[in-house]
């Protein structure tokens, strides 16, 4: 731009980043001696931002300006915020004698206006998801960006090559903050077939700072080592079966489920034990299913068994959106507690402890039911033959009859023979009715 015998160059629009140097171009050609040097900021008034005389030193009305180091004319914000946004005046005087040493020297006034744009990078950005079998919904945001932010998704393959992901179902949202504005995009994607690690990432660019955000989700589905495709009655579909005693524990590879219990995975008889599963690295966390023969499962990171008192394998289904494994988990008794318990000792539900002395509360219930076992039958044959000899023993005793003998009693001179006779007769009928009873 010229203006009458000095060209003052400046931009119309000139474009600073919050928190970095603003630059405002205004500078003359030819150069010329400076007698003032003005910078305004236009708003509903115009506000002095920078003075300048060569006889005296700079003035400085906005403690983050001065003028740069380019030339003498230009000026510098440093840090920029985003109120410095706006139109700025530049006015410079000099002195011009048009070329004639022998006139005196006029003052010349010289103006040029531009505006100045802050621009603000994004402040933050988040991903969340949603998930429904191998479908996801992922929406990514961009807050406090001016002008608002670009997305865009891109898929990372396991050797780390990058590829924008084509022909994606999105939605997008532009919201205003103030005077900044949010990005929110929203895609639809559906993971592959025996996809067992997908990193998918929501780009942020803008443009006008030079800006570029990446927010990374990565879905690892849960694994376990010397897998096997079986098929399991509980589940429509084969899954992927191992033990625990086939995982080594030394491989650190991202999603591998590791099983742990509190005490041990061998305890003694009638112990508690706590089986925890976890898969680090595996995401979205997987869902943990636990079962033993045919029950019913419980759901859970963890499983609770009470008082063990046989081996047992339990199981656990690991699962997310990329997949599926079952683990095995056997418990053992161990064989010091275990071998008191043994099949060989077992009579019935009576525990037999062949390698103690001493009685246990079983035996001594046993030896006291079975005498009272033989007391009883003891009674019964005693009252059998008893009711089959016509005696009985637990009768109350008799005395036993007193037999008059004539012979025996002594004969006195008062008693009566007549007396005599007929006691002795009727005892002896009465005896000899008797008799036949033996």
């Amino acid at each position: 731009t010229l203006i009458g015998t000095v060209d003052l160059k400046y931009d119309d629009v000139s474009y600073a980043t919050v928190h970095q140097s603003a630059f405002l171009r205004c500078g003359m050609m030819p150069v010329q001696p400076i007698k003032e040097l003005w910078w305004f900021k236009i708003g509903a008034s115009e506000e002095r931002v920078y003075y300048y005389d060569p006889t005296s030193v700079d003035a400085a009305l906005m403690k983050r300006a001065r003028r740069s180091n380019r030339d003498n004319t230009s000026l510098e914000i440093y840090p920029t915020q985003l109120s410095d946004e706006g139109e700025y005046k530049c006015r410079i005087v000099v002195w011009d004698n048009t070329g004639n040493s022998t006139e005196p020297s006029v003052p010349i006034s010289k103006e040029a206006r531009m505006m100045l744009k802050v621009n603000v990078p994004p402040e933050k950005v988040e991903i969340t998801h949603l998930t429904s079998g191998r479908n996801l919904s992922l929406r990514c945001k961009s807050e406090g960006a001016k002008p608002p932010a670009d997305i865009l998704w891109t898929k990372t393959s396991p050797d780390g090559v990058e590829t924008e992901i084509p022909d994606l179902a999105k939605t997008r949202e532009i919201e205003p903050a103030g005077e900044l504005y949010d990005t929110a995009e929203q895609i639809f994607y559906q993971l592959e077939e025996n996809e067992m690690i997908a990193k998918i990432s929501c780009v942020v660019r803008h443009h006008n700072t030079n800006t570029t955000i990446y927010k990374n989700i990565t879905f690892v589905s849960p694994a376990i080592q010397n897998a096997l495709k079986v098929t399991i009655q509980r589940f429509a579909e084969p899954v992927l079966y191992s033990s625990i005693e086939n995982q080594d524990g030394r491989d650190n590879k991202a999603g591998l489920v590791k099983i742990s219990a509190d005490p041990g995975f061998k305890v003694p008889y009638n112990t508690s034990v706590t089986l925890k599963a976890a898969a680090p690295g595996v995401f979205p966390e997987p869902r943990y299913l636990w079962w033993v023969g045919d029950q019913t499962g419980i759901a859970g990171r963890e499983l609770h068994i009470d008082n063990l008192e046989e081996d047992k394998s339990y199981y656990v289904l690991a699962e997310n959106p990329l997949g599926r494994v079952v683990l095995e988990v056997p418990v053992h008794i161990t064989t010091s507690d275990y071998s008191q318990w043994n099949d060989s000792s077992r009579d019935g539900d009576v525990i037999v402890d062949d390698t103690t002395g001493g009685l246990d509360t079983g035996a001594i219930i046993g030896i006291v039911i079975g005498a009272l076992i033989a007391v009883f039958f003891i009674g019964f044959a005693v009252w059998y033959w008893t009711i089959r000899d016509g005696t009985h023993v637990f009768s109350p005793k008799k005395e036993k009859p007193h037999t008059i003998d004539e012979e025996t009693i002594p004969f006195r001179s008062t008693d009566k023979p007549l007396l005599r006779t007929i006691s002795t007769q009727t005892l002896e009928g009465r005896r000899s009715r008797r008799e036949p009873s033996i």
